[in-house]
Order: C-alpha cells, then sequence, then structure tokens
C-alpha cells in the first residue's frame, strides 16, 4: 500500500490527539502528505422565518469546527493541509472525503469509553470499517500522550488465505517504506483443559499454522529476515499476550474474505484482535 497522502479525522479532546499523534508518525517517517480533516453535521434547510435560526446555527457549526482545526494545528504544525467536511456521518464523512482528496490512508483515535492502551470500536470507527476504500488505522486511548518517536516493527495477524496472502504483500511494501522489520503471528485459539484426542489435533493446527507462515514469507525480498511466531491461549486476547510488543508496534489485519472488494471489512476475529491490541491497528481492504 502507498502512504503517500494520509487522512486524520480530529475531534478536539484525547481521542482526537491520540489519532493526529498516530497521523503525524505515519507522515514523518513515510513523509507522506497529511491532511486534518474534522467533519461537522449539515446545517438543516428550513424555508420561511426559521432561515434566521438556521443561518445562526450553521455559523455555530463553522465556528466549532474551526476551533477544533485550530487546536489540531497546535498539534501537528503548519506541515499539514486542515479541512472542514460536512455529512451526517463522522465516519462515512471521512469515507467520501479519502475519495475526494485521493487519501491512502484514513487515522482516527480510539472512541471514548475503552481502556487506557486499547482499542474502542464507536460509530465512527464503525462505519470506517464496514465502507473505507482505502485503510483505516486506529490509535489506541492514551496514545497521543506519550507516543513513540518511530515505528519499530510492522507484525501481519496471518491467516491462511488470498486476502492474508495479499496483506503480507502490502505490508512488506508498507515495512520498506517506513523502514521497519516485519514479523507474522497466527493465532491458535484453544481451550484450557484438552483431552489427548483435542491435543494432538491442536499440535497439528499449531505445526500447519507454522508451516503456512514459512509459506508467506517465501519470495518476500527484504534486507532483514521476516520473523513468524505462533501464538497460542484460551482467546484472542491471551494469545496477543503470548509475545512481546514494541513500544513502536503497529499491527495489519487484512479485511475478511466475505467482505466488498477494494473495501475495509472486519471479520469476527480482525475485530477480536482490534479490541485486544495494545498498539495501533491497520485494516486493510480486501484485495481481488
Amino acid at each position: 500500500m502507498k502512504l503517500d497522502n494520509v487522512l486524520a479525522g480530529y475531534v478536539p479532546g484525547p481521542r482526537g490527539r491520540d489519532g493526529l499523534a498516530l497521523a503525524v508518525l505515519v507522515r514523518n517517517q513515510a513523509h507522506a502528505r497529511l491532511t486534518v480533516a474534522t467533519v461537522q453535521p449539515p446545517a438543516a434547510s428550513t424555508p420561511g422565518p426559521a432561515r434566521a435560526e438556521e443561518s445562526v446555527w450553521r455559523a455555530y457549526l463553522r465556528e466549532q469546527a474551526d476551533a477544533a482545526l485550530a487546536q489540531a494545528r497546535e498539534l501537528a504544525g503548519d506541515e499539514a493541509d486542515y479541512v472542514r467536511h460536512t455529512h451526517r456521518g463522522s465516519g462515512r464523512g471521512l469515507v467520501e472525503l479519502a475519495r475526494k482528496r485521493a487519501a491512502d490512508l484514513v487515522v482516527i483515535g480510539s472512541a471514548p469509553g475503552g481502556g487506557r492502551g486499547r482499542i474502542a470500536v464507536g460509530s465512527t470507527a464503525d462505519q470506517l470499517l464496514h465502507s473505507s476504500s482505502v485503510p483505516v488505522l486506529l490509535a489506541p486511548r492514551g496514545y497521543g500522550e506519550e507516543p513513540p518517536a518511530a515505528f519499530d516493527r510492522l507484525t501481519v495477524a496471518y491467516r491462511r488465505g488470498p486476502g492474508c496472502d495479499a496483506a503480507v504483500k502490502d505490508a512488506a511494501r508498507t515495512a520498506a517504506a517506513l523502514d521497519v522489520p516485519l514479523r507474522l503471528v497466527t493465532l491458535v485459539v484453544s481451550s484450557g483443559r484438552r483431552a489427548r484426542i483435542e491435543e494432538e489435533m491442536l499440535l497439528r493446527l499449531r505445526d500447519q499454522a507454522a508451516a503456512d507462515l514459512r509459506v508467506a514469507v517465501r519470495g518476500q525480498r527484504r534486507r532483514s529476515p521476516v520473523e513468524v511466531e505462533v501464538l497460542e491461549g484460551r482467546n484472542v486476547a491471551q494469545a496477543l499476550g503470548a509475545t512481546s510488543w514494541l513500544p513502536g508496534e503497529m499491527i495489519i489485519c487484512a479485511s475478511s474474505d466475505t467482505g466488498p472488494l477494494r473495501r475495509v471489512f472486519l471479520g469476527d476475529t480482525s475485530i477480536k484482535i482490534v479490541r485486544a491490541s495494545t498498539c495501533p491497528v491497520l485494516i486493510l481492504t480486501r484485495q481481488p
């Protein structure tokens, strides 16, 4: 995937700061162009005497949007474009704006209410994660308080299939653009206590996962070797906790093979990874 043109959705407060800090990190390391946008609702068009009130409301919305962008400028500096966009849904508005500005990536922060260091999917992310025509990058809550100086590594959550094979190629290009190592991990989720036959099936599953990872890295010509790991746990969160994560780590997930082509569409495992991750998660579009 390309990282030439990054779009960051901004709202005042910690959520906007987290997403913007991540977008600035991408801009700086990929030498990309950054556009910061705030999406405001439309002012209803009402004929008659209510037009005066509508005008006041429209001015208020514009004032709020301008104030938000002024805050964003204080955080990201003058080396970015700052735009207002009008749409009823903030996520759908970012999808529309990404298409208009030919963005390669949309970046937002976690919805309010999630745990610190985790990603909560709110309405904005939900709209993006089911319709965006470009990859979506999500920042965990609190990411903007002490962001890393640079990305350290990209980790692909790999499962065998054409969608993930395409994701590995995309991730390899992205790792090269950011000049960081690449790692592939496969999650093996199992119950706690297992009978002997279940243990044998799990062993075969683990061996198959390791074989899939070895096949996936073939042909990836990189200066440094691609790391591979099989992570096991009783659930996705425990499996992710079975390895170490660097301060500048990013997880990459492929979209579901059942989703529309060239769109972001999260599957069940990917949404669990998003919610369990302690580092930013990038969701790629489904490739043909």
